[in-house]
């Protein structure tokens, strides 16, 4: 009797585990044992949904309270990042107008290469070396060298040579 009395216990004790609680007012199960089931997640949102408003409220009062010494900490820091900017805002705008100019300079360094050597052309073929020997010869008087005029000097150095006095005949 006592072992049907055990039995009956524990039937009656899983049911009274296992059955719904209607006390509480989410219908949560509870279960004796290694398996429990997962808690109810409407509860995770609310405790985080909390976390996020106190996290919140807690950031708003140290907005509030924010010492003189950081408010001007903060004011410098901004000042002195404006004039890192403002000077490089300059630099890069002075760069960009030296590259223009540079630009400017080498177009017209082009052209007047351009104009130089047209010109260079022109005076070139204008000229006529049979004019020039007729009118050195016939009109100047100009003859070729012939063989006894011909000096030769030895120099150390191969650039030029100066004279300093006449050459004896």
């Amino acid at each position: 009797m006592a072992s049907a009395q055990r039995s009956m216990n524990r039937a009656g004790g899983a049911d009274r585990r296992n059955r719904v609680n209607h006390a509480n007012s989410r219908d949560l199960y509870y279960v004796d044992g290694n398996t429990v089931r997962k808690a109810n997640p409407e509860d995770k949102r609310e405790r985080q949904q909390k976390k996020k408003v106190n996290t919140a409220r807690k950031n708003r009062e140290r907005a509030r309270h924010m010492s003189a010494g950081y408010v001007l900490f903060l004011s410098a820091a901004l000042a002195v990042t404006a004039i890192i900017l403002i000077n490089y805002i300059g630099l890069q705008s002075d760069i960009t107008n030296s590259v223009q100019h540079i630009s400017m300079l080498e177009k017209q360094l082009n052209d007047l290469k351009l104009a130089n050597d047209e010109e260079y052309s022109r005076i070139t073929s204008s000229v006529n070396l049979e004019e020039i020997k007729r009118v050195a010869i016939q009109e100047l008087g100009m003859q070729y060298a012939q063989e006894g005029q011909i000096v030769s000097f030895a120099s150390q150095s191969s650039d030029y040579v100066k004279q300093m006095a006449d050459i004896p005949q």
